[in-house]
């Protein structure tokens, strides 16, 4: 059975001793009888001097990029770390003075540009040399420990979909990923990881015997989170990557897209790990909010040997290759940064966009990010805390 590291904290604090904390939290910080944390430490008499809630809210009722400002939950001080602008990204240095310690409890999936685990990144900076403790609650990788897919981040590229450098999908859980960080960018932080137990590298979410908590709106299953460290790259270009939709990143097209062209071509490539079936759709707010859109639902056939990263590279890829005059690659505001295009913040360069547009193979793209992959695997063992 796996017991997540907030059921063992909660066991080990001194209720008359507890120094004041603020915590880091969001709805799936939940205690193994469901009970949120903030109401478990209630119950035992102890309050956070400040609850500090990541992009998407306390209770993630915004979608993605949205301010988050007021939020429902009794009389507690909630103060958002995700706001209109990079300065909100990140706790007040005032709060400081009167605690000592910041303890972060929030499911993450696996996934570099997935921003839970990169506010904790920018805590941990925030707190470099202050003797502010950070504690991680540590919960598992629903993805597993053990697969590593995707390109490492020029730095270049850092934005608040990018902070660590790791491949796009790191096999770490965000306890390790808080060593790392602290290694890899020298920060004196005083860290404490309170390690889960039961849990194995090769274990994926459904192992753990227990139900999937929606970490933001458009995570409504464990499938959804197998399937964004690649379809998440359609929100760099023009097709919808399935927002507005009960099944966001299944669902991938637009109306300029011949499904059956699609998914033939997806087919083609041999990706054997995923079934690709011709639909049409209708998302009811994002990308082609009211409009029908062709496309394709993707479908995890193997749910332990499955790429993501790449399928949504061969799905960017053949989007690119079929419309060439409809297909593009989108130079926006993304997460406060317009630099650099989308596509290239989330794969952290533009290597991959660039191969794309020059018409590589899906063969060659994929060996450019096997060989960044080989290094990484080797480093980020010094960090495991599971076997």
């Amino acid at each position: 059975m796996v017991i997540n590291g907030l059921d063992i904290w909660l066991e080990e604090i001194d209720t008359d001793k507890q120094p004041p904390f603020a915590l880091v939290a969001n709805q799936t910080s939940l205690t193994a009888n469901w009970e949120y944390s903030w109401h478990a430490l209630g119950r035992m008499g102890i309050e956070p001097a400040v609850l500090f809630s990541p992009e998407h809210g306390l209770f993630s009722t915004e979608q993605d990029q949205v301010a988050v400002d007021a939020q429902p939950v009794d009389d507690m001080k909630v103060v958002s770390l995700y706001g209109n602008d990079e300065v909100s990204l990140v706790p007040d240095r005032k709060i400081f003075e009167s605690i000592e310690s910041i303890v972060f409890d929030i499911q993450d999936i696996g996934t570099r540009y997935y921003t839970y685990a990169n506010t904790m990144a920018l805590i941990m900076e925030e707190l470099h040399g202050s003797g502010v403790e950070l504690v991680v609650l540590d919960r598992p990788n629903p993805l597993g420990g053990t697969m590593v897919e995707g390109p490492m981040l020029d730095e270049k590229y850092r934005s608040f979909v990018g902070v660590f450098n790791v491949p796009v999908r790191h096999g770490l859980t965000v306890g390790e990923l808080a060593l790392l960080y602290k290694d890899n960018c020298r920060l004196d932080v005083k860290l404490r990881v309170i390690p889960v137990k039961g849990y194995s590298r090769n274990m994926l979410f459904p192992h753990y015997g227990v139900s999937w908590v929606p970490q933001s709106p458009n995570m409504p299953t464990f499938e959804t989170a197998l399937l964004y460290p690649g379809m998440c790259l359609l929100e760099g270009t023009n097709v919808s990557e399935g927002r507005g939709t009960t099944s966001p990143f299944h669902l991938a097209g637009a109306p300029f897209v011949d499904p059956f062209a699609l998914a033939e071509y997806l087919q083609s490539e041999q990706l054997g790990d995923f079934i690709y079936r011709p639909v049409y759709f209708k998302p009811w707010h994002n990308k082609y909010a009211g409009e029908t859109a062709g496309g394709v639902y993707t479908q995890v056939v193997n749910q332990h040997t499955q790429r993501s990263f790449l399928a949504g590279v061969a799905l960017a890829r053949a989007l690119a290759q079929l419309y060439t005059d409809d297909f593009c690659f989108l130079h926006d505001v993304y997460e406060f940064n317009s630099t650099y295009p989308a596509f290239d913040l989330l794969c952290g360069s533009s290597t991959i966009r660039e191969m794309i547009q020059a018409g590589s193979t899906l063969r060659d793209i994929d060996q450019c990010i096997q060989d960044e992959n080989s290094s990484f695997r080797k480093y980020k063992s010094s960090f495991h805390l599971y076997d």
